[in-house]
């Protein structure tokens, strides 16, 4: 995706994360990340790019018909924010192809702590919604790793690559979705992440 999107921009310049390099290389030993996966990962990418608009309206689907997940995009009215919902959707959307694409380096470090702000002490504010839940509870961004996983297979397929590739890009994938939601845990208990 190359289009402008409003509170997403990969070189806007960021606070630096509190995440270092270091913490980074430990996380990804204890994913066992290895360059096989950086490889399917990367494959990954080609394949979900041209997607990604049916994989939100899945995902969406799913957190719209769950009123526990959807409430993290109420408004001031308690009620679901379409602006809200469509703004997010737009970042979600870069979210993907930027993980199988961006070098994991400082920079992305510091959009992923960006990204982990937004879901606790900012929440809201770059859409301008002053939304009445003031975080996105951890426990739902845990457990979303696995829909965000499960899901994912049949657009791997999608690509036509053998069983082994599509097993080896979904690993990759699960993977590299453990990594973001660890990172973006970070604000939610800094003192002992």
């Amino acid at each position: 995706m190359t289009t402008t999107i409003a509170g997403y921009a990969f070189d806007d310049d960021l606070p630096t994360s509190p995440v270092s390099t270091a913490d980074l290389d430990l996380l990804l030993s204890t994913l066992l990340w290895s360059d096989d996966d950086a490889a399917a990962l990367a494959r990954a990418g080609a394949v979900l790019a041209p997607q990604v608009e049916a994989i939100l309206d899945l995902w969406y689907g799913y957190v719209g018909s769950h009123s526990h997940l959807v409430a993290s995009f109420h408004g001031p009215d308690g009620q679901p924010s379409a602006h809200y919902l469509s703004a997010v959707r737009a970042r979600f959307g870069q979210w993907i192809t930027d993980l199988c694409a961006r070098p994991w380096d400082q920079r992305w470090l510091d959009h992923q702590h960006e990204i982990a702000r937004r879901h606790t002490d900012t929440k809201g504010r770059t859409d301008g919604v002053d939304s009445p839940q003031r975080f996105v509870p951890l426990r739902y961004l845990v457990a979303f790793v696995w829909p965000i996983t499960a899901t994912i297979r049949p657009f791997l397929a999608a690509g036509g690559d053998d069983a082994d590739t599509v097993d080896a890009m979904h690993t990759a994938w699960f993977k590299a979705v453990t990594l973001t939601v660890a990172l973006w845990s970070q604000p939610y208990d800094p003192d002992r992440w």
